[in-house]
């Protein structure tokens, strides 16, 4: 049985909730951002070795995934109206920056 939480705790939890999926949207938006547009123009005219753009890729990648995690759990701790379909589009962005960090990993080594 759930506690009665007063209404303007509960709508603070959810705007907390809320604002951490932004934030993770934006780290993992940020990471294609670098990866298919700054990248592979700014790294060859800078002359800077192969390794840098998918280094710094995962990087960012592995904040991203931290990010999507903590809104995910964030959403079913507040057991926010949408957390389904938050839940949706985190895992189907942590299943893309996982396959992109894989690639990455591959140009590493």
């Amino acid at each position: 049985m759930k506690a009665d939480v007063p209404s303007s705790a509960t709508s603070s939890t959810s705007r907390s909730a809320e604002r951490v999926f932004s934030v993770s949207m934006t780290v993992s938006g940020v990471r294609c951002f670098l990866t298919y547009l700054v990248f592979p123009l700014l790294l060859p005219v800078l002359n800077v070795a192969g390794w840098v753009g998918p280094g710094l890729g995962l990087a960012v990648g592995a904040t991203a995934l931290a990010c999507n995690m903590l809104s995910i759990r964030r959403f079913w701790r507040v057991n926010h109206r949408y957390k389904w379909l938050i839940v949706t589009i985190n895992c189907c962005v942590i299943i893309l920056l996982i396959v992109i960090m894989i690639d990455d990993l591959s140009q590493v080594s």
